[in-house]
Formats: C-alpha cells, sequence, structure tokens
C-alpha cells in the first residue's frame, strides 16, 4: 500500500510539473502577442498623429496661400490677377497673360476649402466675381480677337484656355456670381470659337509661339495644347459641342511628341521625325501630356508613373532654373516657368495612378513644394513679385489636388445621357 501510494504521487507531482511547464510558454506566448498588439496599436497612434500634422501643414498652408492669392488681385476695379513674364507687347504685360492669370488665380480661390459656404458678400467670392467681370471685359480687347489672330508670338491662347476651364467649374460647382451668369455663358462660347479658330492648321494642338501667319504649318507646343485639351474636355463634360476633329489632331500631336526615352518635346516634331529631348528638361511636358493622353484613353499607367518618377528624380534641375533671369537655358533648356506648372501636373498625374501608390507620391511632391514655400506662405518661380499669384495658385491646386475633382475624361460622340448640348455661340 504505501508503495502504491508513493507511486501514484510521485506520478501525479510528475503531471503537476509537466503541466507548470507547459503553462510557462503559453504564457509568454500571450505576453508577446500583447506586446505585439501594443506596439501595432503604437504605431497606428503614430501614424494616425503623423496624418492629423499633415493634414494641419497642408490646411494652413491653402488657408495662408489663399488669402494671399486674394490680396495679390489688382488693376483697374481690382479685377485681374496678371501673369508676368518677360514678354510685353509695347511695353506692357500682354492681355491674355493678363486674362489667363486671372483665370489660374479665380480657380484656386474658387476650389478652396469653404468656398461654397462662404457667401456671395465673403471676400474670397467678391474676389472671384471681380475676376470674372475683368474676363469678360478683357476678352473684348482687339488682342484677345481669334477672328484677327495672324500668329507669331502670341499669348492669347492661355487667356481661352484658363478663363474657359475657370467658368466651366463655376459652373460645375453652382457657384457662378449672381447676376453674372449671362457673362460667363458669352466666355465659354467666345473660348469655344476662338480655341478651334486658333489651331495649327494640319499639325493640329496650339503653339504660343509660331511663325506670322495663322495659315502656315507650325510645330505645336505640347505644354500649351495639353491644358487646352483638358479645358476641352471639361466642356464636353458639361455638354457644350466640342470639335472631335480638333481633340484628335491635339492628342495625335501629343503622341508624336513622346521620344523614345519617354521625354516630350518642347514642340513636336513632323510626321516621321522622331522626338529626342532630354528627359531633365521635359518633366513638366512628360506630366501634362501623360495625364491627357490617358484622359482620353490613349495613354497608360505605367507612362503616367513614370512621368511622376521623372520629375521627383530630375525635380533639382527644374528647381535650379526657379527664379532666375532668362527663359531656356542649358543644358536642358528649362524656363523658370515649367516649375509650378509642373508641380500642379505631377499633383494631377499622382491622382490618376491606382490609390495605394498615391500617398507616397503626395508626400514626397508636397514635401518638393513646401521646400521652395517663400517666408510670406507664397511660391513664385519668376524673378518678378507679381508673378507669386501665379506660382502660389498652382501651388494651393496642387496641394489641394487629392479633393478636387477629377479632371474630365475625353468620350467621342454625343453628350452623357441627361446632358445638355450647347451650340458654341448660343449664350446660355
Amino acid at each position: 500500500m504505501t508503495t502504491s501510494r508513493t507511486a501514484v504521487l510521485m506520478a501525479a507531482g510528475a503531471w503537476v510539473l509537466v503541466l507548470a511547464g507547459a503553462g510557462l510558454p503559453m504564457r509568454e506566448a500571450e505576453a508577446q502577442t500583447t506586446r505585439r498588439g501594443n506596439a501595432a496599436a503604437e504605431e497606428r497612434a503614430k501614424a494616425a498623429e503623423a496624418k492629423a500634422a499633415e493634414k494641419a501643414r497642408l490646411d494652413a498652408a491653402v488657408s495662408k496661400g489663399v488669402d494671399l492669392i486674394v490680396g495679390m488681385q489688382e488693376g483697374d476695379g481690382n479685377g485681374e490677377w496678371p501673369y508676368e513674364g518677360v514678354y510685353r507687347v509695347g511695353g506692357k504685360i500682354p492681355v491674355g497673360y493678363r486674362v489667363g492669370g486671372t483665370g489660374i488665380a479665380a480657380l484656386a480661390v474658387v476650389q478652396s476649402p469653404g468656398y461654397a459656404v462662404e457667401g456671395a458678400d465673403g471676400p474670397r467670392h467678391a474676389a472671384v466675381r471681380r475676376g470674372v467681370e475683368f474676363i469678360s471685359k478683357g476678352l473684348e480687347h482687339p488682342l484677345m480677337s481669334y477672328e484677327d489672330y495672324d500668329a507669331g508670338y502670341d499669348v492669347r491662347g492661355w487667356g481661352y484656355t484658363y478663363s474657359l476651364l475657370l467658368c466651366l467649374r463655376l459652373k460645375e460647382m453652382g457657384q457662378v456670381p449672381a447676376g453674372l451668369e449671362e457673362a460667363v455663358e458669352k466666355i465659354i462660347a467666345f473660348d469655344l470659337a476662338a480655341i478651334p479658330a486658333t489651331e495649327i492648321p494640319q499639325a493640329g494642338g496650339w503653339n504660343y509661339a509660331r511663325p506670322a501667319g495663322r495659315d502656315k504649318v507650325a510645330p505645336p507646343s505640347p505644354f500649351m495644347t495639353a491644358p487646352t485639351l483638358q479645358a476641352l474636355f471639361e466642356a464636353k463634360r458639361l455638354g457644350y459641342a466640342v470639335d472631335e476633329g480638333v481633340v484628335n489632331r491635339g492628342l495625335d500631336s501629343l503622341e508624336r511628341a513622346r521620344g523614345p526615352a519617354g521625354a516630350i518635346s518642347y514642340t513636336t516634331p513632323p510626321e516621321g521625325k522622331q522626338a529626342r529631348d532630354p528627359v531633365p528638361g521635359a518633366v513638366g511636358r512628360m506630366l501634362a501630356t501623360e495625364t491627357t493622353l490617358a484622359l482620353a484613353g490613349r495613354g497608360s499607367v505605367s507612362n503616367i508613373r513614370g512621368a511622376v518618377d521623372a520629375f521627383i528624380v530630375h525635380w533639382e534641375w527644374l528647381n535650379k532654373r526657379r527664379a532666375q533671369q532668362g527663359t531656356h537655358v542649358p543644358p536642358y533648356m528649362i524656363a523658370p516657368y515649367y516649375f509650378y506648372y509642373a508641380h500642379y501636373y505631377a499633383a494631377q498625374a499622382i491622382e490618376m495612378l491606382p490609390s495605394a501608390e498615391r500617398a507616397e507620391y503626395r508626400r514626397r511632391v508636397n514635401d518638393l513644394l513646401f521646400s521652395v514655400q517663400l517666408e510670406d506662405g507664397s511660391w513664385n518661380d519668376r524673378v518678378f513679385p507679381r508673378t507669386a499669384n501665379f506660382g502660389t495658385s498652382m501651388a494651393v491646386m496642387a496641394l489641394r489636388m487629392p479633393d478636387l475633382k477629377s479632371p474630365a475624361p475625353w468620350r467621342a460622340g454625343a453628350p452623357a445621357e441627361g446632358e445638355e448640348k450647347k451650340g458654341e455661340g448660343d449664350g446660355g
């Protein structure tokens, strides 16, 4: 009995030891799981804190930028935001730059946070109203006429493109200033007549630097053609009649401008010739061109991604020309005015990439923008102080791009069901 009882007790003790031993790794596993959970929660909290801090940085920069833009409005009636470059007509800033610059600045203001709820008496609404009134009068200037246009070095086309984009966006947002509905329709009708009328014969597309004579064949400028096509896409989305032949010829010219390495040439070469511009000097044109082609079903995600990557890799070459004298300077013939143009179209291109890729690209491009923000909160890529209105507007819209309405795709044929088709001259 004693021996048997001893054996039983020893066996029971052994099981206790076994069970106790088994409990050690179980408790350690539970502790490890808890530690991992705590670490993951801490990482999530840090990520949320960083996201909130980045949002606060963006919101503050946009708010300050928009206030600065409104304060930069000038001219008779305080209604314009003239773009200032080296080009002058009779010693003055050409009216095309004045109208186009006003369109760009007003676009930044009307798409700013809270604009829709500010109220018609608010400073931003008042500024946009004055801007529309200035554009309406500006298009009546003889040097904005598309009937008298005779090519040469002429920037009126920038006025057509960006005043059209502004008025289309105002309509789309339901933010046309009260009492200016007819004026806005007249601006749209005028621009939709002017853009086809100033198209380059045979070659298609547009160029502000052409030989004199509107009937002369000349190489198109992708820098100008891509934004102009996007304006026509927007008009089509809102149901306005757009000449498909004009659009297709412009798109063809953009495709011909792409070289073997993906660079977009400064001007489109003739049929049968190959573009050979180097990539570092072409990144702004690459971004605008590849997004425009993709919107028309002629591009690809890989081309867009390649353009964004090229912009980031070669950004320093752009930055070397920011706010410098001169225009096209070796080795890559980069003009200062490409700088914020390129940032705007980089931001637009990012939003056309797969959603999983966008956050990191946004961070990279936004960090580049903040690295060149001036002490007063503005951005400027020219030597002219006035042109901070352009740089700040493009920068603000680039920062806001994830929250802006996506650019219109090009859909040939009849407008979508429910869209009202408007003739080019019906005036609303």
